[in-house]
């Protein structure tokens, strides 16, 4: 299995404030998000991803994030193995120290 590429929470973070645009989805279920996700980010649960495919453009980057990057490791695993370029958020919301919404 082709390792996967990972950003860790810190460079997420410094892209952000930079104004980088960039592609996040958060693949936790509905009742984590409601206690606050990464503004801008797009959630798509983890097991409504392969029924999303079409959302995914496989010339952009994605970068995912779940509760401690566990779960969004699976769907990068996942993806990469369909040709989409991903990143994984690594420690996850767990680590997250930036601004929710």
């Amino acid at each position: 299995m082709e390792e996967i590429q990972i950003i860790t929470t810190e460079e997420l973070q410094k892209k952000l404030e930079a104004g980088e645009k960039l592609e996040l989805v958060d693949v936790r279920e509905d009742e984590e998000v409601a206690a606050g996700m990464i503004p801008g980010a797009k959630h798509i649960r983890m097991g409504d991803i392969p029924a999303n495919l079409d959302y995914f453009d496989k010339d952009k980057e994605y970068i995912f994030i779940c509760r401690s990057s566990a779960r969004s490791g699976n769907v990068c695993y996942y993806l990469q193995e369909q040709g989409y370029k991903v990143r994984n958020m690594i420690g996850g919301m767990m680590n997250w120290t930036g601004e929710t919404k």
